[in-house]
């Protein structure tokens, strides 16, 4: 039976290691073993980011009271949308 991976450190240090996955996947120098099991880590580390992001995304929901609101960069009008067609 394998053992469980670790969970990583941080957010950043999950980041940097999926794009070392993807950078050693996409080598292609990877056995299929190898390779597989790097998939699944990325998937851990896929679902870890998402849940690290959905807890900040509640927290900052909770400092502003529920209310957030669109950013708008400065120069750009809170109704304009860019140049999307």
């Amino acid at each position: 039976m394998p053992k469980p991976a670790s969970s990583p450190k941080s957010f950043e240090a999950a980041v940097a290691e999926l794009e070392t996955i993807v950078q050693d996947m996409e080598a292609g120098s990877l056995s299929l073993e190898d390779a597989l099991a790097r998939y699944q880590r990325g998937v851990g580390l896929l679902k870890f980011c998402q849940d690290t992001l959905a807890q900040a995304d509640q927290r900052i929901r909770q400092l502003e009271g529920n209310q957030l609101t669109d950013f708008h960069p400065e120069g750009t009008p809170p109704d304009s949308e860019g140049d999307r067609a």
